[in-house]
């Protein structure tokens, strides 16, 4: 297929620049694989499709105020985005301007932290090497002078840190939120759970190839980003036992999903693992795993549109996608939802 035949035309107002509150009471579009089902609801309607033995998997990855803004000892400003960690103090980052800054310059951010930009890697990205009291926790350091990195379309600036943090995020080291979890609320969990639900966290760090476009017209010729992942073994039990049981597994955001299929792929089943994926999922991919798909409006002519239509087909998810646009919900990280079953 086409890169071109994931375009659609969203006017600039539809994209959300803030989100809503409460969180659940963002709109929903459920639609059904088939197509032939199409209902305009609210997320905190979603009780209302799911069943007892339903499990429901989350990603539960956290983000990190990972945008610094430092100075050179010329006083030129730089500025850092941390996208992986590779050691205690070392990390894989962009910085700009990166192609002024020789291997060894030194920035200062803050009174406390200073980076060492280190040498170049493939797609624009350096290595960079962080030093700071021994008496400090780098996460602690990043709280005080990191930005959350919002993606570039959010043009406002994000007011509360945790407005861009689901209520269920433990571990730190996501460069962008997994937005789907966005419309949950505690109290929507509860209901889920207390209705017979299961809840299985997964760990997928989401990385900036996330917002990355996909350049090549044949889309099979794109190069996914890689992302860590990682399930432990009652979560990974939690799914497989679904899958053995004929349940049926609902993946909240591609994250998640992009998660399990690749266990999948991998072992054959869903096992406790830490690995890396570069899975892309697009039309024609055979899911192993997910059998309902929570997620938000996506990017015209991005990954996530392109599995969003390999799951519920492709020309039922640009119908869904026009009617969206029609109906005016919000797009993309703060907008609104669409249920797939």
């Amino acid at each position: 297929m086409n890169k071109s035949e994931f375009y659609y035309d969203l006017p600039e107002e539809l994209i959300a620049q803030t989100p809503v509150f409460p969180r659940d009471s963002s709109r929903m579009l459920y639609l059904s694989r088939s197509g032939s089902v199409m209902e305009d609801r609210v997320f905190s309607d979603l009780p209302e499709y799911l069943k007892q033995g339903d499990v429901l998997v989350i990603n539960n990855s956290k983000v990190i105020p990972a945008r610094l803004f430092g100075q050179k000892a010329s006083g030129a400003h730089i500025e850092i985005l941390l996208l992986k960690q590779l050691g205690v103090k070392q990390w894989e980052c962009l910085v700009r301007p990166g192609k002024r800054l020789k291997p060894g310059t030194q920035v200062t951010i803050g009174e406390m932290l200073t980076a060492v930009v280190g040498e170049y890697l493939i797609d624009g990205k350096r290595i960079v090497d962080f030093d700071y009291p021994e008496s400090m926790n780098f996460f602690e350091i990043l709280d005080k002078l990191g930005e959350m990195p919002i993606p570039p379309y959010i043009t406002r600036k994000l007011e509360n840190k945790d407005d861009y943090q689901t209520v269920y995020a433990k571990p730190l080291g996501s460069a962008a939120a997994p937005t789907a979890g966005l419309h949950f609320t505690e109290e929507l969990l509860d209901k889920v759970r207390e209705m017979g639900v299961q809840i299985a966290e997964v760990t997928l760090h989401v990385g900036l190839g996330t917002f990355r476009p996909v350049k090549e017209e044949d889309i099979t010729q794109h190069i996914m980003h890689t992302e860590s992942y990682s399930i432990d073994e009652k979560n990974a039990q939690i799914i497989q036992s679904a899958k053995e049981d004929g349940r049926r597994v609902i993946c909240t955001g591609t994250t998640s999903c992009r998660t399990v299929e690749s266990v999948y792929q991998k072992h054959g089943k869903i096992c406790a693992c830490h690995e890396d994926t570069s899975i892309f999922i697009y039309p024609g991919y055979e899911f192993k795993v997910m059998d309902g798909l929570i997620t938000n409006f996506h990017l015209p002519e991005s990954t996530l549109i392109m599995l969003v239509s390999a799951f519920a087909g492709y020309e039922n998810t640009m119908n869904a996608y026009h009617h969206a646009v029609e109906e005016r919900y919000r797009f993309f990280s703060f907008g609104d939802a669409m249920l797939i079953l």
